[in-house]
């Protein structure tokens, strides 16, 4: 008989196997538990006789890539399939491990969630009583309802405008190409991450939900409300299979890290995609688009911009005002190799846009049909698309001819052209016929139900070509759109974004939120994509945010034509360039963040309670962050303003990095705020990596200092990753570490460095100190180091040991 609301179906244990227990129904309905890891559980809905969906790309615990076509999603390999206990009593049935416990109420399925927590249990989630799931009675596709208490927070969910905590909204994932959007209200964006943590204010508990879908789907979190069902929140998806993982906590760093491993190993980029990457529509546009570029070479080297790579806008492809990928016009680049290899004698990398949709008179477009390489329809005929300039056809990368096909083009039209890093651009896959259909891989499935699949795929197949290409290289990408599993691939940022002051606010909320959901090494378009030329003031503001973020580009398509460059405003002009300076300077420390990411899954950029938990200031609504776990920015977002006022999280004293003057944590702080110099705070006991090296445009240099911020007694520990910055060496050996010990008291500081690993970094090192500590420097042998004052600080050359 087919279940109803008034008939639920009834569950019993029909089989345990190792980490899967199978819980079988009257109505044919089975759910699969999986006990993963003592903190990661794994809940899977099956429809009667089959799965909707057999294979995933988005889980790959620990790893840098999955198989070409995807995981099995019965395979449990790479998970330790903890011990855990099976009891059923009272029509109940209770899994738990050391970390998590799942009950089941077996007559019509009712879970409820716990954490261990002081010894005893804590319990953080549990369905609504009143259907929590469909079981065939609301038609097509997988629901989720879970009750929903005022005292929760809920973080993530990608890159979602608005506040931080998304309680009390309503979200729709279907990837967009949304230009222009406003940061703090539009939705749907570009990437696809149903994730999500939840946090209760009482008992400061944090746990994650992570469902594995590609299908469109919504979330809500406090929007709708019900007088038959109380107080509820809610997942639905247009179509596939209801698999969710929960994920405990107890803080939501710890959530966050556990996530970003289950769905993969950050990719470990290349130190020169930290740096300045100059890009702008208009260049490539005009029609004499070689010339515009080299000058913007000559007026980085005019300006003495320091800059390490440039992104290719599409007007390179264009024939008319249409745009072909894999086409360069010869008419704008008459000498597209010489052009590449310009850039790169001045020591800037070319990065070149690429878009997975073929246009209807692209002439690669016949090619593509006859080898059946483009999404379809049943009858062959292409799955039509509104995309930019007309109607076009997306690349199947479910199908690996296709996947060839665009690699041996990546290869031929850009790198062996002398391009060296991909923009994978325009890639929502926004398929909207529900009869198209992706080959995957030999199981044809409908597109639809699987478009951030595509996006995925694509950025895979991007790679393997540039990999190919130079195996000795680390690979350098950019995505616009994704999907749980991104980071494995690429640099992201938040696309298409407005010029003005609300955007440069909320977009910090949108990487904080990507951060959180795995994808930390993001930024944005600073100044503004859409909309008109910044003013000086905005300009300034956005880049003094920007140089903080682990991408950093100035990207614009202005309506007026310009270009947002860096000597756009004169009177701007050197505070921008000393504002990238301020960035170069930095590089050893985000660099050792990016490493950290990738080694132990730590967010580069984070919200100030991710380090800072037991702080319920921290969770208010704000446009702070933290870079690492040393710095705190805090960047200035309204016209006008010359003082900040920042809550100095509670757990640590804080240091002004530009004048050395030491605040108590826990209270709120007005800090100066003149162009050029945002608020930045250092963490007490803190020491940071720094390349204080005299640089150009062109001559680029690397010297080693740490700046130290030590407290009145205690010990500062320090590490900062070395190595070539650019090759594969890393897998072998190739890198190294410097080792900062300070063992500080009341009137002596005392030193320890050294130089460690399988190739220790060699070289010079030096100890920074603001003049206003004048505390001896000594080794442990008691010998006192020297110092000067250079540049604001007192400098300490320090023997290696």
């Amino acid at each position: 008989m087919r279940p109803s609301i008034a008939r639920p179906p009834r569950f019993s244990l029909a089989a345990r196997e190792g980490a899967r227990v199978t819980l079988a129904s009257d109505a044919g309905f089975e759910v699969d538990v999986f006990v993963l890891e003592p903190d990661i559980l794994r809940v899977l809905h099956r429809s009667p006789g089959r799965l909707s969906g057999p294979r995933t790309w988005a889980i790959a615990p620990g790893a840098e890539d999955v198989a070409d076509a995807g995981r099995d999603r019965l395979d449990v390999s790479g998970f330790s399939g903890p011990d855990f206990t099976l009891e059923e009593a009272d029509g109940r049935l209770v899994i738990a491990t050391d970390r998590l416990r799942l009950t089941v109420r077996l007559d019509g399925l009712f879970c409820k969630w716990e954490m261990a927590a002081d010894g005893g249990w804590i319990a953080i989630a549990r369905d609504r009583p009143t259907q929590a799931y469909n079981f065939g009675w609301w038609g097509q596709g997988p629901r989720h309802y879970l009750v929903r208490d005022p005292a929760e927070q809920y973080f993530g969910l990608g890159e979602k405008t608005g506040e931080l905590d998304r309680a009390g909204r309503r979200f729709r994932m279907s990837d967009a190409d949304a230009m222009g959007y406003d940061a703090r209200t539009s939705d749907p964006l570009y990437k696809h991450i149903p994730f999500y943590i939840t946090r209760h204010t009482g008992t400061g508990a944090a746990f994650g939900l992570f469902y594995d879908t590609y299908a469109d789907c919504d979330f809500d979190l406090g929007a709708e409300r019900s007088n038959y069902h109380g107080l509820f929140r809610s997942f639905r998806a247009e179509a596939g299979d209801l698999d969710y993982y929960v994920i405990a906590g107890p803080q939501v760093a710890d959530v966050t890290r556990r996530f970003t491993w289950l769905t993969g190993r950050p990719a470990f980029l290349p130190r020169w995609g930290l740096g300045y990457s100059g890009s702008t529509m208009s260049y490539t546009d005009a029609p004499d688009a070689q010339a515009k570029l080299g000058g913007f070479i000559e007026n980085c080297r005019r300006h003495d911009i320091l800059c390490d790579s440039f992104h290719l806008s599409s007007g390179y492809t264009s024939i008319g005002a249409r745009r072909y990928v894999f086409h360069w016009n010869r008419d704008k680049f008459p000498d597209p190799a010489a052009f590449a290899a310009g850039f790169r004698a001045a020591g800037v990398r070319l990065c070149a846009n690429i878009k997975p949709c073929l246009l209807d008179d692209h002439p690669l477009f016949e090619e593509a049909r006859a080898r059946k390489l483009l999404i379809c329809n049943p009858d062959g005929e292409p799955a039509w698309v509104q995309f930019w300039d007309g109607l076009g056809a997306y690349l199947d990368f479910t199908n690996p001819e296709a996947q060839a096909w665009w690699r041996a083009h990546v290869t031929a039209d850009l790198l062996d052209v002398g391009i060296e890093a991909t923009w994978n651009d325009n890639n929502e896959f926004e398929v909207v016929d529900p009869a198209a259909r992706a080959a995957m891989f030999g199981a044809p499935a409908a597109a639809i139900d699987s478009k951030p699949l595509q996006t995925l795929l694509m950025l895979r197949a991007s790679r393997q070509a540039q990999t190919a290409h130079a195996p000795a290289r680390r690979p350098f990408l950019v995505s616009r759109a994704g999907a749980a599993g991104m980071q494995r691939y690429v640099q992201t940022w938040s696309g298409d974004n407005a010029t003005a002051w609300e955007s440069l606010k909320w977009n910090i909320r949108m990487g904080l939120g990507l951060a959180l959901s795995g994808i930390s090494n993001n930024g944005h378009d600073i100044g503004g994509f859409s909309g008109p030329r910044p003013d000086p003031e905005l300009f300034v503001r956005w880049v003094e945010a920007g140089v903080f973020m682990p991408r950093f580009s100035i990207h614009s398509w202005n309506d007026d034509g310009t270009a947002n460059e860096p000597w756009m405003h004169a009177d701007a002009t050197a505070t921008v360039r000393d504002l990238i300076r301020l960035r170069y300077r930095l590089l050893p420390y985000l660099y050792d963040l990016s490493w950290r990411c990738h080694s132990t899954f730590d967010p580069i950029v984070r919200p100030t309670f991710h380090d800072f938990p037991d702080d319920p200031d921290a969770y208010a609504d704000t446009d702070d962050l933290m870079l690492g776990p040393a710095l705190l920015v805090a960047s200035v977002v309204e016209p006008g303003a010359t003082t900040r006022e920042i809550h100095l999280p509670a757990g640590a004293a804080w240091f002004d990095f530009w004048t050395g003057n030491r605040f108590e944590g826990g209270r709120r702080v007005s800090l100066p705020a003149p162009w050029g110099q945002p608020p930045l705070l250092v963490r007490e006991g803190s020491a940071i990596p720094l390349n204080i090296a005299e640089q150009s445009f062109d001559r680029r240099a690397d010297a080693r200092a740490f700046a130290l911020f030590p407290p009145t007694d205690g010990r500062v520990s320090a590490t900062c990753f070395e190595d070539d910055g650019e090759t594969e060496a890393w897998r072998d050996g190739g890198f190294g570490h410097w080792e900062l010990t300070v063992d500080a008291s009341a009137d002596r500081l005392i030193v320890d460095v050294r130089a460690t690993g399988p190739r220790p970094p060699q070289g010079s090192l030096a100890l920074l100190l603001r003049p206003a500590d004048k505390r001896p420097v000594r080794l442990a042998s008691g010998e006192v180091l020297a110092d000067r004052l250079e540049e604001g600080w007192r400098r300490v050359d320090l023997p290696l040991l």
